[in-house]
């Protein structure tokens, strides 16, 4: 089912391109149009989760860089009854994470250093049980390769409109259409991620957790930092945005425009019922401090 989703936002992506083309040159224009989005086909299958990991410059860690991390991972991939992915860290202090990969086989986590800073040890194994949820799930194959077709696509209409006015025949109706693509490609990505994965996603890894109550504390002290702190390779990268486990982005007011999550009070409230229905009361949503005390104060066995 995955396959068949990715497939079919793969063509929408072409035809999207194949539009441009046309408007910019033609006829000529669409074939080669046609010829770039083939070439982006293959690439976006195989390298896409690179791509969106260098955007983010995250890094990778393991065993013997990151051990506590490491392991919790390892054991929460097992309760979800899946290959441990690889691990990275990025390098901000606004805390977040999100997961990326083509397959089950070769899926990646990736978490920031303010996550591990900000958040408790269960808090942080909620949200890798979310991202592992979504790899499971196969969301992360659509996102991550919707996300570099967006980008892509807005670059190409920076691109139109930065050279397409040069020409001396220029379409004025195909330089309008090219000046809303930009935020067209953001409307797609809005619209190719249903906003059901996500609270699917807090189901499925609430379940891996154990404790549905552990994810809605995360939610809520996530939200509360992403609405304070940049996360400037997101701004860089407004199309991987919904990619995270809360929007990143507040700085440009772009989560206003495109929201790619649903409000996060409701993924919270659906968490405490599922806790209700599960037996666990409220007093089970304090979690437990790591040796040494919390991991803002003890971030060393993280890496």
């Amino acid at each position: 089912m995955g396959y068949a989703k990715t497939a079919i936002l793969m063509a929408a992506m072409t035809a999207l391109f194949l539009g441009m083309g046309y408007l910019l040159a033609g006829g000529y224009g669409a074939v080669i149009a046609l010829g770039v989005a083939a070439a982006m086909n293959a690439f976006t299958w195989w390298n896409s989760d690179k791509m969106v990991l260098r955007m983010h410059n995250a890094r990778p860690v393991d065993a013997h860089t990151a051990p506590e991390l490491q392991q919790m991972v390892m054991e929460l991939a097992r309760a979800a009854d899946l290959p441990t992915p690889a691990l990275y860290i990025i390098d901000s202090d606004q805390p977040n994470a999100f997961a990326t990969g083509r397959n089950p086989d070769n899926a990646a986590v990736a978490v920031s250093t303010g996550l591990l800073q900000r958040l408790s040890r269960d808090e942080v194994a909620a949200v890798v049980a979310h991202e592992l949820a979504h790899i499971r799930n196969y969301d992360t194959l659509t996102m991550t390769v919707t996300a570099t077709f967006a980008g892509a696509i807005s670059m190409l209409a920076n691109f139109a409109m930065l050279f397409g006015g040069n020409r001396e025949r220029a379409n004025p109706i195909a330089l309008i259409a090219m000046m809303i693509l930009a935020p067209m490609a953001a409307a797609i990505v809005q619209m190719a991620i249903s906003r059901a994965r996500e609270y699917e996603a807090d189901r499925i890894g609430a379940e891996i957790c154990g404790h549905p109550l552990w994810l809605a504390d995360a939610l809520r002290k996530i939200q509360s930092y992403a609405a304070q702190i940049d996360n400037d390779a997101a701004e860089r990268n407004p199309q991987t945005a919904h990619m995270f486990i809360i929007n990143p982005l507040h700085a440009h007011a772009r989560d206003r425009l495109f929201s790619t999550h649903p409000a996060t009070e409701n993924r919270i409230a659906a968490l405490e019922a599922m806790a209700a229905r599960m037996g666990q009361s409220a007093r089970h949503a304090s979690p437990r401090p790591n040796r040494g005390g919390r991991l803002g104060r003890n971030p060393g066995p993280w890496g």
